[in-house]
C-alpha cells in the first residue's frame, strides 16, 4: 500500500501478487479482498484499466462470500466509481459514488466522504446533469462541505458549463489548477469538458459561413489561432462537422450537409412492389 501511495508501481504489484499468493492458501478472504483492492488501484495509477476492472471484480467476488465492513465496502464502491466514470458510464458512476459516500460518512471519515462528494459532483456535470448539484449540495451529509474550495469550483464550473462559456470555464480551471491537479479524476475529465465546450463554441461560431478566415474565428473565440487551426482540423478528421482548411488563404471552408436523397431507395422500393403484383397476377393465372 505504501509502495503504491509512493508512485512505486511495478514493485508494488510484484509485492502484491507474492501476497496473494500466500493469502490464497491461506484462504484469508477478508485481506484478498483488500489486496485486490490495492491491486485495482495501481492498475488504474498505470492507466491499466483492463487489469483494474478484473482485480475490482476479484476484490466484488470474494467480498461476497464474507461479511465486508462499511468502511471497505465503501472504499470499494469508491473504486467501482472511478473505473466506470474513467468509462465515462457517469449515471453509473455517481450510484457508486453516493453509495461510498454515505458509507464513509457513517463511519465520520469526511475525507473520504468529500473526496466522494467530489466525484458524485463531477459524474453529474458530465452526464449533463449540473442542474442538481444544488440539491446534493443540501443533502445532510453534503452540506457541511459547501464551503470547501474544490466543491466551490465544481458549482463554478456547473454554471459555465451551462452558460456554455468557455472563457470563464477556462479561468475557473486555471485559478483552481492546484486543486485540479492533485486529483487525476478531476484533471482528465475537466479536461475533456473543456475540450468539448470549446468544440461546442467552435461549432457555434462557424455555423452562420460557409467560408471564415481561421484569424476571425480566433478572434471570436479568444484562443491563438494555432490552436483553433489545429483543433478545427482535428474536427474536420473526426466528422465533427464538414469542411476543409485553406492552408493558403488560411480560411476554413465549410460544406452543408448533404440532403438525402431517396430516389434510388424509392425506385427500389417501387420495382420491388410491382414484382410482388407480377407474381400475384402469374399465380392467379395459374390458379384460372
Amino acid at each position: 500500500h505504501c509502495l503504491a501511495k509512493k508512485g512505486e508501481y511495478p514493485r508494488a504489484l510484484q509485492l502484491l501478487s507474492s501476497l496473494q499468493s500466500e493469502l490464497k492458501k491461506l484462504d484469508d478472504k477478508l485481506l484478498l479482498v483488500e489486496l485486490f483492492l490495492i491491486e485495482s488501484r495501481t492498475h488504474h495509477a498505470l492507466n491499466n484499466l483492463a487489469k483494474a476492472k478484473s482485480t475490482l471484480t476479484a476484490a466484488r467476488s470474494n467480498a461476497n462470500a464474507i461479511y465486508v465492513g462499511v468502511q471497505l465496502q465503501a472504499e470499494i464502491d469508491m473504486q467501482s466509481g472511478t473505473l466506470n466514470a474513467e468509462e465515462k458510464d457517469f449515471r453509473t458512476s455517481f450510484s457508486y459514488f453516493l453509495e461510498a459516500h454515505e458509507g464513509f460518512m457513517s463511519k465520520d471519515d469526511s475525507t473520504n466522504g468529500l473526496q466522494c462528494l467530489k466525484y458524485m459532483l463531477l459524474s453529474k456535470i458530465m452526464n449533463g446533469q449540473g442542474d442538481e448539484v444544488h440539491a446534493i449540495l443540501n443533502a445532510k451529509n453534503s452540506i457541511q462541505f459547501v464551503d470547501d474550495e474544490a466543491i466551490v469550483m465544481l458549482k463554478e464550473v456547473a454554471k459555465a458549463y451551462k452558460d456554455l462559456s468557455l472563457a470563464k470555464f477556462t479561468l475557473i480551471l486555471e485559478k483552481s489548477q492546484d486543486i485540479v491537479n492533485a486529483d487525476l479524476l478531476l484533471k482528465t475529465h475537466l479536461s475533456d469538458l473543456r475540450n468539448e465546450l470549446l468544440e461546442q463554441n467552435l461549432v457555434r461560431i462557424i455555423e452562420p459561413y460557409s467560408r471564415v478566415e481561421i484569424d476571425r474565428v480566433a478572434e471570436l473565440i479568444n484562443l491563438p489561432a494555432e490552436q483553433v487551426l489545429s483543433k478545427l482540423s482535428q474536427m474536420i478528421l473526426d466528422k465533427k462537422f464538414r469542411g476543409i482548411l485553406d492552408q493558403g488563404t488560411m480560411e476554413l471552408i465549410v460544406f452543408e450537409d448533404p440532403i438525402a436523397d431517396s430516389t434510388y431507395e424509392d425506385s427500389l422500393t417501387a420495382i420491388q412492389n410491382m414484382g410482388h403484383v407480377v407474381n400475384n397476377l402469374v399465380r392467379r393465372a395459374k390458379v384460372g
